[in-house]
């Protein structure tokens, strides 16, 4: 190949590369700062295809949708002297491109200069609240000033603070040691005193029970005394009718009952003479 066109070939390519790395293109949800060797020459927010001088000019790309910035934790003491614990957030727009890139640049940078801005308003704002203004819906027009006390703030920075929001609301630590021990402490008294009721209940129930029972055995011991005096009235009623009838079997039916009591136990032995009373049954009567 002809060296001449070979130099013209590798002119146009270079060229070219050279073009193509000058065009550049800008979505909807994009904006863009033009830099050259390091200064901010233009501000693009038209979406399409632009261009840019190739090597000398670079591209600093910023989003036009919404953005959250997470803030730190901060112990807050509010209207009613309550100490808490505050997760906030809040959301922004750059709106002035050029002067983002000039002031914080990235989203890092927003948290740095945000941050301690957002801080300072919450604990003032909050600072004249109660917790329960802070904890109903009322806390709305509390968040909308700081929110407004923000965005003049940050105006500065080319944002506009669209919210600040609270995320969460805690107690301190000591503070949450604190409550855990007194509700420990309040549980362990209502758990003795549910103890103590509970003993004396028992301690009722028990009386009451010995009492019944001790009534129970008692009118059942009288009513066995009862039965026992109705039984031997009959007893003594039938022997007085059979005595009446029959003096002679009434005679020999005591006669015999007494031998059952004398010779029921083994090994009995008496002194008593044969002809006497106690034996003139056996002696047929004599």
């Amino acid at each position: 190949m002809n060296p001449k066109k070979s130099s013209i070939y590798v002119a146009i390519l270079v060229g070219l590369l050279v073009f193509l790395d000058g065009l550049f293109t800008v979505n909807q949800i994009e904006q863009v700062v033009v830099t050259r060797l390091g200064d901010p020459v233009r501000v693009i927010k038209e979406p399409g295809l632009h261009f840019k001088i190739p090597m000398l000019e670079k591209l600093a790309f910023f989003d036009k949708r919404l953005m959250s910035v997470e803030l730190s934790a901060l112990e807050i003491t509010l209207g009613d002297k309550r100490r808490i614990m505050v997760d906030a957030f809040g959301r922004y727009k750059i709106v002035d491109p050029l002067k983002f890139y000039q002031t914080v640049y990235n989203e890092k940078g927003v948290l740095v200069r945000l941050n301690p801005i957002v801080l300072g308003s919450l604990s003032s704002v909050l600072g004249g609240v109660e917790l329960s203004t802070l904890l109903s819906d009322t806390r709305t027009s509390a968040m909308n000033k700081i929110r407004d006390e923000v965005n003049k703030a940050a105006k500065a920075f080319g944002i506009n603070i669209v919210d600040v929001r609270i995320k969460k609301t805690d107690l301190p630590v000591q503070n949450s040691e604190a409550i855990c021990q007194r509700m420990i402490s309040e549980r362990e008294r209502e758990a003795r005193e549910i103890r103590a009721k509970g003993v004396e209940i028992a301690k009722v129930i028990t009386s009451t029970a010995d009492k019944e029972n001790a009534i129970a055995l008692a009118e059942a011991n009288t009513k066995v005394q009862m039965l026992i005096a109705e039984g031997e009235a009959e007893a003594n009623k039938i022997y007085v009718e059979a005595f009446s009838k029959d003096k002679g079997f009434f005679e020999f039916f005591q006669s015999l009952n007494a031998y059952r009591t004398a010779f029921s136990k083994k090994n009995s032995s008496f002194v008593l003479s044969p002809k006497g009373e106690f034996f003139r049954t056996m002696n047929g009567g004599k």
